[in-house]
């Protein structure tokens, strides 16, 4: 296989680059790709990370993951990029210097309305999508969240319907019968529960088309080009997170188990759900009042509906809002920083989900 610059042989591992976009300096954006190739047929794992810049923990699990001793071990072929936003790396920081906005909401969607030409991180996701559109039979993409933040995989709901067009003319990506969809549902279940990290569904249907999450990378994977994708969240941002790193490098090796490309069993985290019912992810709950934020909860805490999360008080220390759930669930992780504003969020949640994961492409219209 060939990934820009890497040329991959049987048994071995191949290092080079993928051009994505040419900069005003004359010289190219280019991604660092590797690519371990086993001696036998077998299936094609994309391992994508750190499209926000400073999400540097899963970078680290990326490249711990694919080395020599994996091509001689494997069955198929493995693709990583652990680099996808060099320009956010460069400079330490989430989004890019591109737009100034989050990059992982610019890949393919065929829904996507727009008379302008696209933007420089639209061309750039475009050209990532392109290169595991065609081939990836799964892809796994990496990240961290908050700082404290619990390690956790997050499932995305599968869309089916028609769609108002295509991408880059290819009804493949575009839509795909209810069937479809539960099959590649199933599929996605089963790669996401070997990878053996807590699993919290992304946001409802309506909520998750509000945010564009059927343009991140995953996202995009998923319920444009039809393969089982899913992302991971491995602790926090800025530097990287030594026993999230492990734990990210067994989940992989477990996925790549659960494929059939590696022998031997999976290898337990150790990581459990703190709840036994499903969740879904919630960035709640939100302050009524401008203040300093005092939380009252950890992540990994489990919460019931009306349990206090946080106070807000004064800048003289005097309580002025009590901040209560109104789900049960527990704490992925808490937003950083003290100062609020009214409607800021003061956490993100994993509550309880009674809804469907396989849902109409229309179904937040």
């Amino acid at each position: 296989m060939q990934v820009g610059t890497a040329e991959s042989a049987p048994g071995e591992l191949a290092t080079g680059w993928l051009d994505v976009t040419d900069l005003p300096t004359g010289t190219p954006e280019r991604l660092p790709v590797l690519v371990a190739e086993g001696e036998d047929d077998g299936p094609t794992l994309w391992i994508t990370a750190a499209i926000h810049g400073d999400e540097v923990t899963a970078m680290a699990t990326a490249q711990d993951t694919v080395d020599e001793e994996l091509a001689e071990r494997l069955r198929g072929t493995v693709v990583c990029l652990p680099n996808l936003n060099p320009a956010g790396l460069r400079r330490n920081a989430r989004t890019s210097y591109y737009h100034g906005d989050d990059p992982n909401r610019y890949f393919p969607d065929p829904d996507a309305d727009g008379s302008c030409p696209p933007r420089v991180q639209e061309l750039i996701d475009e050209r990532i999508f392109e290169a595991f559109a065609d081939s990836a039979d799964a892809l796994i993409d990496l990240h961290t969240a908050q700082v404290g933040s619990v390690p956790f995989v997050i499932r995305d709901r599968v869309l089916y319907g028609e769609t108002s067009g295509t991408a880059d003319g290819d009804e493949r990506r575009a839509e795909r019968d209810e069937d479809e969809a539960r099959d590649l549902a199933d599929h996605l279940d089963r790669l996401a529960d070997a990878f053996d990290f807590p699993v919290v569904n992304e946001y409802a249907a309506e909520e998750y088309t509000e945010r564009n999450l059927q343009r991140s990378t995953a996202g995009a994977a998923l319920n444009n080009a039809g393969i089982p994708a899913f992302t991971v969240e491995l602790g926090s941002h800025s530097v990287v997170e030594e026993d999230a790193r492990a734990l990210g490098v067994t989940g992989l090796r477990n996925a790549m188990c659960e494929l059939g490309m590696l022998d031997g069993d999976p290898e337990p985290t150790g990581l459990d759900a703190p709840v036994d019912f499903p969740v879904k992810r919630a960035v709640y709950p939100h302050v009524d009042a401008a203040g300093v934020v005092r939380h009252r909860v950890a992540a990994g805490d489990v919460i019931e509906a009306g349990e206090v999360v946080a106070n807000v008080v004064t800048p003289h220390g005097e309580r002025q809002a009590t901040v209560e759930s109104e789900h049960d669930g527990y704490v992925l992780g808490r937003f950083e920083g003290v100062a609020a504003y009214e409607n800021d969020p003061v956490a993100s949640l994993a509550v309880r989900d009674e809804g469907d994961l396989v849902v109409p492409r229309d179904a937040g219209e």
